[in-house]
Formats: structure tokens, sequence, C-alpha cells
């Protein structure tokens, strides 16, 4: 897809250089996202440039930092060009796992920092932008939040974690409601036992319970399997459909009996 321009934060591993890897197998031209870890950035740079013909640039930096989200949006227009989509997949875990009576409020600050108040601010100054600007008609807009099957389902020893991400969903809703006016949907994908570098002390044990029957499709899931999903909702290949919670976890949250 000429012209399309996405942004993907926290891209330099798991989902997000998932997601990159696949936008730019779609023809988008990709900005990267990520801390201050520029091997990591730089290796994901490598990895993207290889997978399609658009362009690629790094743009480091903390999306909890809010002081530098028109920034960082700057520098990637100015690499490469006006920006067509925003990924918001960044995202931090618990300081650790545990009782919630134990909860840190250091731990509690950093989550809902990172998982929705970053969210919410970097929307907001990609939707300003969007918004100010003739939009080219035949180009797709669009803002794509990965969130977490946590935001629907308690895990007990990561509260701090599912109310950020119960939180990141309901920003999701709320700039689908100011942007369908504006033809410009906003989705959130929803994941739920997905193999990353986040879940890897943890996601042979769960890999075991979904074999056992946690969730329906007995396997965890991959970063590249999200990215599909996500590069077709950002080519515009769910039309007519904005303020979707789409569960992405093979299955984990459907009732049974």
């Amino acid at each position: 897809m000429k012209g399309q321009v996405a942004l993907v934060t926290g891209a330099s591993r798991g989902i997000g250089l998932g997601v990159a890897v696949e936008l730019a197998k779609r023809g988008f031209s990709v900005a990267l996202n990520g801390s201050k870890d520029l091997e990591s950035l730089n290796a994901a740079e490598r990895q993207v440039a290889n997978a399609g013909s658009g362009r690629v640039a790094l743009i480091p930096f903390d999306v909890a930092d809010t002081q530098c989200h028109e920034s960082a949006i700057e520098r990637a227009e100015a690499k490469l060009g006006p920006l067509t989509t925003l990924v918001n997949n960044a995202g931090a875990g618990v300081a650790s796992r545990g009782d919630i009576l134990d909860v840190s409020e250091e731990s509690w600050d950093r989550c809902l920092s990172v998982n929705a108040k970053a969210m919410f601010f970097l929307s907001q100054a990609f939707t300003k932008r969007l918004l100010a600007r003739k939009r080219n008609p035949i180009l797709f807009y669009s803002i794509v939040n990965v969130t977490s099957a946590n935001a629907v389902a308690v895990a007990a020893t990561r509260a701090e974690y599912c109310a950020s991400k119960a939180a990141a969903a309901m920003v999701s809703k709320a700039f689908a409601v100011r942007l369908g006016g504006e033809g410009i949907p906003v989705f959130d994908v929803q994941p739920g036992l997905i193999r990353t570098s986040m879940t890897e002390p943890v996601i042979e044990n769960y890999a075991e319970r979904a074999r056992s029957g946690l969730t329906l499709f007995p396997r965890v899931g991959t970063p590249e399997e999200i990215g599909q999903l996500i590069g077709g909702l950002a080519s515009g290949s769910l039309p007519y459909t904005t303020g979707q919670a789409i569960s992405a976890d093979g299955g984990l949250l459907v009732s049974r009996f």
C-alpha cells in the first residue's frame, strides 16, 4: 500500500516487531519506536527493511514521556512522510507477580503510565496532526491499539497490569467515538497467550495449560500472527468497523460449561 506510513511503538521485539514486519510486507513505510536499546532497534530495522520495499526509520523515545510525543511524530514524518497509521503496542509488565496486597505504587504507576496514559496522549497527538491537514482519499487512516485479554480477564498476580489494560481498552473506545465522524477507525486488539520476551518466564507453563484445554486452539500464539491481524486492520480489511475489541487469544475467553 504505497503512501501508507505507520508508527509502531515497542517495535524492537515481540508483537511490535511482528507488526512492523507485516506492515513492511504490505508496502507500508514504518517508523520503529523503542527505548534507548539501539542494538535491538538496529536489528529490528534490518529485519523490517528486508521484509518490504517501503522505507524504515528509527524513532527511539520513551512513550511514557508524553512531552516528547509531538516531536517524535515530527521526526517520523520528516523521515517518512505524513503518518496514516498509529499502532500503540508498547507495554510494561508488573514489577513482580504476587499477591495484590503486595503491589507497589511504583509498579502501579509504571503500568498505568505506559499501558494507558502513553496510549491516550500519543493517540491525541497523532489525531490532532491528522485532523489538521487534508487527507489523501486513496489512503487508509487508522489507530490500532494492542491491549490484552487481561483487559477483560483478571490475572490475580498481575492486578495492576490488568487495570492498565482495562483502561487502555476504554481509551480505544473513546477515540473510536471521537473519530467515527471523521471516518477513521480505532481498533483494540487483545492478545492472549503470545510467546514473547515479556512472557518468556511463564510461557512454557501456559503452553502446557493451552494443550490441556485452557485455549480452544491447543497452543500459544506468535507475534507474527498478531502482526498479520494488525496488518489486515491497518490495510482496511475490516470495513465499516470501529471501536471493536478483537480477541486474538485462540479462544481463551470463550465461555464454556
